[in-house]
Order: C-alpha cells, then sequence, then structure tokens
C-alpha cells in the first residue's frame, strides 16, 4: 500500500483542527481505561484517603448521570471544541422553531462509527444549539456502562451526558414548564455495526421504546437526520450472516456495546489511521410530531405514533438528500 503523506507547510488552523479530533477519538477510545488503570494505581499505591473520599464521592452522587447529570458550560466551550466542528466541518440546520414551553424527544439518526455529529451539536456550545432553540436544554443519553467507569464519568457529566435509561429519559422529561429535549441516538450501538459509507440502514422498526415514553410524558418526537455521520470512517466488510457479524453481535450482546472494525487516515499521513475523514456532516432537525400525554398508552397507540415517527423521518431524509449529496434513487432502510 503506498503511503500518502500530508504536506508540510499545512496552515495551523488545520493541524489544531486534527489535533482536537485526536483528543477526541482518544477520549472515546481510551480515556474510560485509562482513568481505571489510574484508579488501580492509586489502590495499588495504597493511597487510600483519596480512594475513600472518591468511593464516598461516588456513593453520594451515583444517581445523577439519571437525574439530570451536571453539565459544566465551562467545559463544553473550550476553544478546543471549535477546531473539533471546523474540522469535519459540523452543521446543524434547523427547519421549524421548537416551542420551549414543551418537552421534547429528538431522535437522532443514524448512530455512525462515533457519533460525532450529535457529539458536537448537543454537548458543546459551538454549533449553535442555544441560538437556534432558545430556551431548550438538550441532553444526550449514553450507554450507562461508561457511568460505571471512575473518573471518566466525571468528564462526560460535565459534557451534558446523561444515562440512556429509562429512568434518566423519564427525569429529563419531567420538567413541568417544558425546555428540555432527551437527544436519543434510536439505532443504538447495533446501528454502528453498519455504518459504512453510503449504508442507510437504520435499525428502528423493533425500537419502540422511545414512543412509549414520549407517549407517557406528552413530550414531542422530533426526528434527526445527520447526513455524513456514516462517511467519517471505512469499516470491515461485515454483513450480516458473515463471521466477523456473528462474533461482534455476540461481543455486543454481552458487553452491551458493539465493535465495530473501523479506520480512515492518520496525523502526518492520508492512508490509514484512527483519525476520521474530513467529510462534513449536516445534523438536520426536523419538525416535532404533537404528543398527547397518556399515562397508560395502548399497544395500538405505541404503533401508531411510531408509525407517524417513521413517516416524518423518511419525509425529512426525502427532503434534504440531494441538497447533502445522497442520490436521489436511494432512500433509506428501516429493519
Amino acid at each position: 500500500m503506498k503511503v500518502e503523506f500530508a504536506p508540510i507547510n499545512i496552515p495551523l488552523a488545520r493541524r489544531l483542527q486534527t489535533a482536537a479530533v485526536l483528543q477526541w477519538v482518544f477520549s472515546f477510545l481510551l480515556l474510560a481505561q485509562c482513568c481505571v488503570v489510574i484508579f488501580l494505581v492509586l489502590v495499588l499505591a495504597r493511597s487510600w484517603l483519596l480512594i475513600s473520599l472518591y468511593v464516598l464521592w461516588l456513593y453520594l452522587d451515583w444517581e445523577t448521570p439519571e437525574a439530570g447529570g451536571r453539565r459544566v458550560q465551562w467545559v463544553r466551550s473550550w476553544t478546543l471544541w471549535r477546531f473539533f466542528k471546523d474540522y469535519f466541518p459540523i452543521h446543524l440546520v434547523k427547519t421549524t422553531d421548537l416551542d420551549p414551553k414543551h418537552n421534547y424527544l429528538l431522535g437522532f439518526h443514524p448512530h455512525g462509527v462515533l457519533v460525532a455529529g450529535a457529539f458536537s451539536n448537543f454537548c458543546t456550545n459551538y454549533t449553535g444549539f442555544a441560538e437556534l432553540f432558545p430556551g431548550l436544554t438538550p441532553y444526550l443519553h449514553i450507554l450507562p456502562f461508561w457511568f460505571r467507569c471512575p473518573f471518566f464519568r466525571e468528564y462526560a457529566l460535565s459534557y451534558g451526558l446523561v444515562s440512556a435509561t429509562k429512568k434518566s429519559v423519564n427525569h429529563v422529561l419531567s420538567k413541568e414548564d417544558g425546555g428540555n429535549a432527551a437527544v436519543i441516538v434510536i439505532g443504538g450501538a447495533e446501528e454502528s455495526l453498519d455504518a459504512h459509507p453510503g449504508n442507510l440502514t437504520l435499525h428502528i422498526l423493533k425500537r419502540k421504546g422511545f414512543i412509549k415514553i414520549a407517549l407517557k410524558r406528552g413530550a414531542h418526537l422530533v426526528p434527526i437526520f445527520s447526513f455524513g455521520e456514516n462517511e467519517l470512517y471505512d469499516q470491515v466488510s461485515n454483513p450480516k450472516g458473515s463471521l466477523l457479524r456473528g462474533v461482534q453481535e455476540r461481543l455486543q450482546s454481552i458487553m452491551g456495546f458493539a465493535m465495530p472494525l473501523f479506520h480512515a487516515r492518520g496525523v502526518f499521513q492520508y492512508s490509514f489511521g484512527l483519525v476520521p475523514y474530513r467529510k462534513p456532516i449536516h445534523t438536520v432537525v426536523g419538525k416535532p410530531i404533537p404528543v398527547t400525554r397518556s399515562s397508560n398508552p395502548t399497544d395500538e397507540d405505541i404503533e401508531a405514533l411510531h408509525q407517524l415517527y417513521l413517516n416524518a423521518l423518511q419525509q425529512l431524509f426525502e427532503e434534504h438528500k440531494e441538497k447533502y449529496g445522497i442520490p436521489e434513487h436511494k432512500s433509506l432502510i428501516f429493519t
């Protein structure tokens, strides 16, 4: 394989953008493990005072990821995240106003490999969410597993990340005077295994828990499609039924998160590595689907609203696909 090296005279701004993205990839893939190692080192070093204080903190703070989290605006506003956004670049696209007197459940599609669009738009202050949707506070829900990692949980909470449990989503959507937006990546970790460039497969037909919560809370549903999310990485071929896919699905069922085998470019060369490609991401926020609160929704209620959501998501995609480089003949595939 011929290696294509990056030019020496790259502008400083682009180098800073690459550094910001490299830091993010490291945080996503390795920071939790490093934090666990640090905790174990403290135990082996018998730093009992530090360990005792932190364990006490965990005991007192354990419910926070399911109780609205603990965002830190200073962290969300680090200049680092402006460079991160500009690397791709990432754009948040508004199609209509969202009345802050309501609570909303925002369904994010597709998962992609590392969910770059969701992180940038809802966990940092540089794509304009506060300006586009004044009065709304977004909460991005992630796997509860990450909040069990010592030290890393504090880092994740500072961005406004919260747990993806039913209790956590209900808490966010329980605000009486509205103004909260629970952001859920509907396809989950399983969908990341289909995050190949050009692939439009969404895992959604069997995912109806978010519909039931929306009905019980009276939260309006909003479909979101992030164009370009699947273009950031190449992934080793893993079609359904293949040995690799079988192993990945088995591991995902055991550990709770998927392990796609992905690659893109490096820091000083463009031929291989884990730094994502510079591909634009346009995260388009659709129109809200009004939801009437029902304390005990029937299966028919859930099915009807689920179908409305699928139709709205399909319509959102069709209205914007050509603008963002999707061929006219391509459509979403719901599985």
